[in-house]
């Protein structure tokens, strides 16, 4: 080697750095030039030496699967807020704001992305929207979704959710799976010859899986599985089992969906590291799980380990038995401060069709289908109970009224049945509704009901708590689904909305519960705008059960 090349910029000394391709530790020296990796040992040296006294480096942590929006920040303050936990790659799926503005909505977010040293890669929405069914902002076909092919930070196909539309080989599902090479899967409790379809289709990943024997067979058949852990949604400790030595190649860490709040006490991947190791899994293991394998799933050869020629994107872990990140580096450089400074405007007009308190009366006597929330999941399961009307609201069943309202076309509203937020008093509505964010709402008393929708469409997207003559509200003036506003003031707003939520009885993360309720895509009983949708016949049905 020529003296020049022996000459770093950095040299990091006295570090135990990760090998995630072997899965151990060694103890060396480290070499950083221009942002990437130079090589390790003595023959190096550099004009600045840092001196880790023994501590533990790691790659920068890769989630593989996550929705900006629903952090209800801006993409620039999302990395603002989870470099300091140690991601510094991020794979999103915009079809949250896609469903909101289409091609102008992804626009949007991948212009504020490159306002941020967060490395923010994006897969193209599959399903704007979730299904034909769905009432949206957009649509987008595969023609509309050609025009962002090329782009150097589009990796490929996010998420398919439409399933029926694979196994039927719907046209325009067949032409979105041409389009890229990396395409992402979202199909939960598929499995047999359904699933063998679903994969020869092309779709090579999921995040969905919520038992051990499905995460099981699909790995089996080739499949990525992003063991998730987000708000509602925590298969992680479910799934622990399947991460060994041998499968870790084909086993990731994805967040999905996790508010502001969350992310800040919590973390992200860090998080879901901490809560491996607590389900037995290796720490080791785990690791090579955040870093290489999202790193080779998604084709990003440049980073996932700290090897000669790579991006030096690594953290220092605290001198503790629990993972915490002490301190965090991109492309080489120590990051201490990252000053928050404001978005270009995404602005979004609701044209709604607003119920009155006389359309919440619930006409009707005997078996009726409430949707049943599952703590820990985004699935419902349909139950049957025998109800009247006029009694409805009955906080002592805590069988609540929930309703969605158009927010695009004005065509109006749905009415239903929900079990299992707790609620006593008081009403919460909001217009992050996954996928079509129309306003959805529950409540215990119609007058508070009415009077939560009507504020959200007032604001053009907010969360509300009422009861009574009490309001809290977190405006999202960005697309109606995300706020503008630096990340402590929206972690401040959403401590006053769950301490508003706990008063009136409600379970943990309400919020995150109430905005999958119109998630068409996702089994089992859901409500839209339209009314009840049942996701296994994959139709409408009626509020009461016909004899």
């Amino acid at each position: 080697m020529t003296p020049d090349s022996c000459f770093a910029d950095t040299i990091i000394e006295n570090a135990l750095i990760y090998n995630p391709f072997a899965c151990d530790w060694i103890e060396d020296s480290l070499a950083i030039k221009d942002g990437c990796i130079l090589g390790f040992g003595p023959e190096y040296r550099g004009d600045r030496v840092l001196d880790l006294k023994g501590s533990r480096i790691i790659p920068g942590l890769i989630d593989a699967h996550l929705h900006i929006e629903s952090s209800l920040l801006t993409p620039a303050e999302y990395g603002r807020l989870i470099l300091s936990h140690g991601t510094t790659t991020a794979i999103a799926d915009p079809h949250e704001i896609a469903n909101v503005a289409g091609i102008a909505g992804i626009r949007a977010m991948m212009n504020d992305a490159g306002r941020t040293p967060l490395d923010i890669f994006f897969m193209l929405p599959s399903c704007v929207p979730a299904t034909p069914m769905d009432c949206a902002g957009a649509t987008l076909t595969a023609g509309d979704l050609m025009d962002l092919i090329g782009d150097p930070n589009v990796l490929g196909l996010g998420e398919m959710m439409n399933v029926p539309g694979v196994l039927l080989n719907d046209p325009d599902v067949v032409a979105k799976l041409q389009l890229c090479k990396i395409v992402d899967g979202h199909a939960p409790m598929l499995s047999g010859a359904a699933l063998d379809h679903y994969i020869r289709s092309g779709i090579q990943s999921d995040h969905e899986c919520i038992t051990l024997k499905e995460a099981e067979e699909k790995l089996r058949k080739g499949m990525y599985i992003f063991m998730r852990e987000g708000a509602a949604a925590r298969n992680l400790r479910d799934l622990s089992p399947l991460a060994n030595c041998r499968t870790a190649p084909r086993c990731a860490f994805a967040t999905d969906d996790r508010h502001a709040d969350m992310l800040n006490t919590a973390g992200s991947i860090d998080d879901c590291i901490s809560i491996a190791i607590e389900s037995g899994i290796p720490l080791e293991i785990a690791l090579r799980m955040a870093t290489l394998t999202p790193a080779e799933r998604f084709g990003l050869h440049d980073r996932g380990a700290l090897s000669p020629g790579r991006i030096a994107d690594f953290i220092v872990l605290e001198d503790s038995s629990l993972f915490s990140v002490k301190r965090f580096f991109k492309n080489g450089i120590e990051i201490t401060h990252l000053p928050y400074s404001p978005p270009a405007p995404l602005v979004t007009t609701f044209n709604c069709r607003l119920p009155q308190k006389e359309d919440l009366a619930i006409k009707g006597i005997g078996p009726a289908r409430v949707i049943g929330i599952i703590p820990g999941q985004i699935m419902t399961c349909e139950e049957i109970h025998d109800l009247i009307g006029h009694d409805l609201p009955n906080t002592r069943s805590d069988i609540l009224k929930a309703v969605v309202c158009d927010r695009y076309h004005a065509s109006g509203f749905g009415l239903g049945l929900v079990r299992g937020f707790g609620l006593t008093d008081g009403a919460l509505a909001v217009s992050v509704s996954h996928d079509s964010h129309n306003i959805i709402a529950i409540g215990a008393d119609d007058s508070d009901l009415i009077c939560a929708i009507h504020t959200v469409a007032e604001q053009n997207g907010a969360m509300v708590v009422v009861s009574g003559g009490t309001k809290t509200i977190l405006p999202l003036p960005w697309g109606g689904i995300m706020s503008d506003r630096p990340y402590p003031e929206v972690v401040d707003a959403l401590e006053q909305l769950d301490q508003h939520t706990r008063l009136l009885g409600a379970i943990e993360n309400p919020f995150m519960y109430l905005s999958f309720l119109a998630l068409t895509v996702i089994p089992k009983l859901r409500l839209t705008e339209r009314g009840l949708f049942d996701n296994t016949s994959f139709n409408y049905t009626d509020l009461f059960v016909q004899e």
